[in-house]
This record gives C-alpha cells, sequence and structure tokens, in this order.
C-alpha cells in the first residue's frame, strides 16, 4: 500500500512561481540609534515618509542615525508643571486670598466633604 501513495505538495506550502521578471520596490534601509546605544536598521519604501524617531526593543525612543536636528547636545525645555502654570495666571498673595476662602466656605458647610 504504501508504494501505491501518491506524493504531492501541501496546498499553499510552496510557490511553483520563480522570481524570474518580478521588479521589487525599491527600498532604503535607515538606522535608528537608542539612548542605550542599540542600533535598528529597518527597510523602508522609497517614496515612504520616514518617522524621524521609533520605539527601540528595550522600550526608549530611538531617532535616526543620520538626523542632524536631533543632537543629544540640546538642552531641553523642561516640562511645565500645573504649579508653573498657575503662577502664569495669579501671584501667590492671590492664590493665598482664595484658599483662605475656600476654606471658610468649606468650615461654613458650602462644600460638603467628600468622604
Amino acid at each position: 500500500m504504501a508504494e501505491r501513495s501518491l506524493r504531492g505538495m501541501s496546498i499553499g506550502a510552496k510557490s511553483l512561481e520563480s522570481d524570474d521578471n518580478v521588479d521589487f520596490a525599491a527600498r532604503m534601509e535607515v538606522a535608528y540609534v537608542c539612548p542605550r546605544g542599540h542600533r535598528t536598521i529597518l527597510p523602508f519604501a522609497e517614496g515612504a515618509d520616514i518617522p524621524s524617531e521609533w520605539e527601540c526593543r528595550c522600550g526608549a525612543t530611538a531617532h535616526r542615525e543620520d538626523d542632524k536636528d536631533n543632537t543629544g547636545d540640546d538642552v531641553a525645555k523642561p516640562t511645565r508643571t500645573h504649579w508653573d502654570m498657575l503662577l502664569e495666571r495669579r501671584s501667590e498673595d492671590e492664590l493665598k486670598t482664595l484658599l483662605d476662602k475656600r476654606l471658610q466656605m468649606h468650615r461654613d458647610g458650602w462644600i460638603p466633604d467628600y468622604e
């Protein structure tokens, strides 16, 4: 029985077509480097918009290796906190007055306890 069994290919397992006369899309390789020193090379289509940042395998943000705009020597602008934005609108004396007023409203029962 074994000598009469048919041998064949699995459906979809392999293609019988060759790569002859096939033109692949033009590609370019872009290298990204993260702050930890990992270097990742990714292929992109030649006309594609190439991002300046890419997430590294370690989770850090990697920047393009040839990107001159993104040098690590730039001093980063500090993040504005809620307190900084509040001080842009009011002075500390105004904030103290408002706090005293709100505390008095709470003591008088205007503002309920959320317990």
